[in-house]
C-alpha cells in the first residue's frame, strides 16, 4: 500500500533540545495536523516539555492531534531475534518485518490520506535516528514521499538523506564483486552500517534469559 507522490510527503522531525515554542513553529511551518510519536520511551529527562502527556496536552491546545505509536514504530524491540547475535545491536531490516511494525506503518499510511503527518523522535539529525533509518526507509520503499524537517525549518528529502548516507559509507556502493549493485541495495547496506552506530543495543544473554522466563 502506498500514496501518490502528489498527495504530500510524510514528514519527520526530532524534538532535540528545542523549546516548545520553537518546536511548534517547526510543525506549523510545514502544516502538520497530526504528530505521530515514534519514541520507544516517550519521555525526556532533559527536555520534560516533550514528555508524552505534557506534549499531547499542548498540541491539543494548538489544534494538532497527537498519536503515540512508539510500541509499533519505535526503534527497539523486546524480541532478541531482532538484534544481531554477536553485537546485540538492533537490526532494522528484521524489526521492519515484525507484525506490530507493519500494523503501525499501515496506520500511518491510512492516516496520511486525510492528514498532514509528522513523525517525531528525539534525535536532532535525521541520520542519527530510526525515524529516518527505519520508518522513513520503509515508507520510501513502498513508494511514499518522505521528507525530514531540519532544525532551521528547512526540509531534506529522504533521497537526499540517503545520498548523504551513501557518501558516509562508500564501501556500500558498487564493488568488484558486485559491480551492478542497485541503489536500493546500496541504501539498505548503508542503513545497516549506520544502525550499528546509532541503533539500540542490548545484552543478548540477559535478553534471551528474560524471554525464556517470561
Amino acid at each position: 500500500m502506498g500514496l501518490n507522490r502528489d498527495s504530500g510527503a510524510i514528514l519527520t522531525v526530532g524534538h532535540s533540545s528545542h523549546s516548545l515554542e520553537v518546536f511548534l513553529g517547526l510543525l506549523f511551518d510545514h502544516g502538520t495536523t497530526v504528530l505521530v510519536d515514534v519514541r520507544s520511551a516517550p519521555y525526556s529527562r532533559f527536555s520534560p516539555q516533550f514528555n508524552r502527556e505534557e506534549l499531547a496536552a499542548e498540541l491539543k491546545c494548538q489544534g494538532i492531534a497527537y498519536i503515540y505509536l512508539g510500541r509499533e514504530l519505535g526503534g527497539r524491540s523486546e524480541d532478541p531475534s531482532c538484534y544481531d547475535r554477536d553485537t546485540g545491536c538492533i537490526r532494522y531490516d528484521l524489526l521492519a518485518k515484525e507484525p506490530r511494525f507493519r500494523d503501525g506503518l499501515q496506520r500511518v499510511l491510512r492516516g496520511a490520506k486525510d492528514h498532514r503527518i509528522t513523525l517525531m523522535c528525539a534525535e536532532k539529525r535525521p541520520l542519527d535516528c530510526h525515524r529516518t533509518l527505519l520508518v522513513g526507509h520503509e515508507l520510501d520503499r513502498v513508494g511514499v514521499d518522505v521528507a525530514h524537517i531540519l532544525p532551521g525549518s528547512g526540509l531534506q528529502s529522504h533521497a537526499a538523506a540517503m545520498d548523504e548516507l551513501l557518501v558516509r559509507f562508500p564501501t556500500c556502493g558498487p564493488s568488484l564483486l558486485e559491480p551492478h549493485r542497485s541503489r536500493a541495495e546500496q541504501v539498505a547496506a548503508a542503513v545497516a552500517e549506520q544502525a550499528k552506530i546509532v541503533g539500540h543495543r542490548i545484552n543478548m544473554g540477559v535478553a534471551v534469559r528474560k524471554r525464556r522466563q517470561g
